[in-house]
């Protein structure tokens, strides 16, 4: 697992979308609008709630029913109960108060066309109008306008300060295993590690608890995805995490690409999930012969795990949480070296082009600062694992930039201060590169890691 901070929120992203207006414009009481950007085989839903009253309300639930061609799936900004195809969303413990005049909203993902039918909020017609006092009636709306606005759709933001884990929920590593409920609270961010391919080309990508004969005080899946929906009942953010130490993925194929995209949806969608983590290690990326400029890659497993990455973020929307974890050989050795150029190693900066082209919708960036041999700074001196400088290094690099391999031309124009992190061992037995520390007593279930501001002193953090 591992543990990160963070210094300031991510700003929210402004989409396009389409509006299927559930209250006319002189409503009064509270309503409920409609709205979904549409994919392949569904649909990613906000739904706007307003408060055109004089007085504020301190809660909010919307229920509808669906057909059975149509299905909700993820979910985020409010708790979702279902019973058949009737589904109800209540407020999160930081969006129920609403004041006179204001709105907040919430989204979630569908699977099937159909809109939702049966509108209520709080008891009363998604159209507007008083609760009833004796009945549990529905009201159907009779009528509807469709329009196309922007606006602000909810952001996958994390908190000011974050602490991020790696929870090893596919397999005993050694030191025991955590059960989703008994997650620390310290944590704001769980990736479940990890989702694993058929095969390294296939692109399918699979997860499953880890077995009995492996961990005995594995949960039930039904405890499983309850302990999920109970740590984001308390604002945390559960992402699926892909790769590790042992799975290697590499999208060679338009095929492979788009099985990457079903099978990741799949696993977010089952279980309810806030995003993804890329922790591709190993030979999952690397760079073919004359592909040299990362701003435009032509190699096949970049170009092809940009487009999956860019489809599920359009899937899932700016709520989306799309965090990477690559090792210091695939990005901060790109300052000296680009791939096999020289006859290097075609891995060196294959990460680059990734960062490049996802930047505006990267949640969070936190290298491996271990498992590392020397890297040359932006001092031109090579800095070393397991110490201070190391981190202070290798963070400033990611935060400032660098010219990649050393062209002037080819500038990799530094991240920002919220979406960087640096990740290092909890303890010796976690990876090479452990950072001794006055709190460094850390389990070695756990990876940690602490942000800093460019040239700032570092704070670890360990759980």
């Amino acid at each position: 697992m591992q543990l990160f901070a963070r210094i300031s929120a991510v700003a929210a992203l402004v989409l396009g979308t389409v509006i299927v207006s559930l209250a006319p414009a002189s409503a009064a009481g509270v309503t409920a609008t409609f709205s979904k950007q549409s994919w392949d085989t569904g649909y990613t839903a906000t739904v706007t709630i307003k408060n055109e009253t004089s007085a504020a309300i301190s809660s909010w639930k919307v229920e509808f029913d669906y057909p059975a061609s149509t299905s909700a799936g993820a979910y985020w900004d409010s708790l979702l109960t279902k019973s058949g195809n009737h589904y109800a969303f209540v407020n999160r413990e930081y969006n129920g108060s609403v004041a006179p005049g204001a709105s907040v909203s919430f989204g979630f993902n569908a699977t099937g066309t159909a809109d939702p039918a049966n509108c209520k909020i709080n008891g009363a017609a998604c159209t507007g109008g008083t609760p009833p006092t004796t009945s549990t009636t529905t009201t159907t709306p009779t009528t509807t306008t469709t329009t196309t606005t922007t606006g602000p759709p909810p952001t996958g933001s994390l908190p000011r300060k974050v602490l991020v884990g790696y929870l090893h929920a596919s397999f005993a590593n050694g030191s025991g295993y955590i059960p989703m409920k008994d997650v620390p609270d310290e944590w704001d961010v769980i990736n479940l590690s990890f989702a694993e391919p058929t095969s390294s080309t296939s692109g399918e990508l699979r997860f499953a608890q880890c077995p009995v004969a492996e961990c005995p005080n594995v949960e039930s899946e039904a405890d499983f995805i309850a302990g999920i929906r109970a740590q984001q009942a308390k604002g945390k953010k559960v992402l699926i995490s892909i790769g590790g130490q042992n799975g290697q993925v590499r999208l060679e194929t338009t095929a492979a690409r788009d099985a990457f995209v079903r099978s990741v949806g799949a696993i977010i969608d089952k279980y309810g999930l806030n995003g993804l983590d890329v922790d591709f290690e190993g030979h999952s990326l690397s760079l073919n012969s004359g592909d040299v400029d990362f701003k435009n890659p032509t190699t096949p497993v970049i170009v092809n795990l940009i487009s999956a990455l860019r489809s599920l973020k359009s899937r899932y929307g700016a709520s989306f949480v799309l965090t990477m974890a690559p090792e210091t050989f695939f990005v901060q050795v790109g300052y000296q070296f680009y791939g096999g150029a020289g006859g290097g190693d075609a891995r060196t900066g294959a990460y680059l082009p990734v960062i490049e082209a996802m930047r505006n919708d990267l949640t969070l960036l936190h290298v491996q600062d271990y498992n590392s041999g020397p890297v040359m700074g932006l001092d031109n001196q090579y800095h070393n694992m397991g110490g201070a400088d190391f981190h202070v290094a290798m963070t400033d690099m990611v935060l400032a930039g660098f010219p990649v391999r050393g062209d002037a031309s080819k500038f990799f124009t530094g991240l920002r201060q919220d979406q960087v992190a640096i990740g290092l061992p909890a303890a010796q037995y976690a990876g090479n590169g452990f950072t001794s520390t006055p709190r460094s007593t850390a389990s070695p279930r756990v990876r940690t890691a602490a942000a800093t501001a460019r040239r700032a002193p570092i704070r670890t953090c360990a759980a």
